[in-house]
């Protein structure tokens, strides 16, 4: 099974990292208030970018490392 890392804007112009198996209902769920509790106030939110890995592991380590930049470099890490 593989896992991705995305990247979506929420309405306040913030940014929100996670990782999922299927991200288009992970997407659902963020806009219909069901996803994380940090999007459930921000909403809609759209998909900036999202990168494929093999692992949950190796999903989490991105996203790990994703959460520890600074917000103009959070688009470039997935280039």
């Amino acid at each position: 099974m593989s896992w991705c890392l995305y990247l979506l804007e929420c309405s306040d112009g913030s940014y929100y990292a996670g990782i999922t198996n299927d991200l288009e209902n992970r997407i659902k769920a963020h806009n219909n208030g069901t996803g994380a509790k940090y999007t459930r106030g921000r909403t809609p939110v759209h998909l900036l970018a999202s990168k494929d890995y093999d692992n949950r592991s190796e999903a989490s380590r991105a996203e790990n490392a994703i959460k520890k930049l600074p917000k103009p470099l959070k688009l470039g890490f997935f280039a």
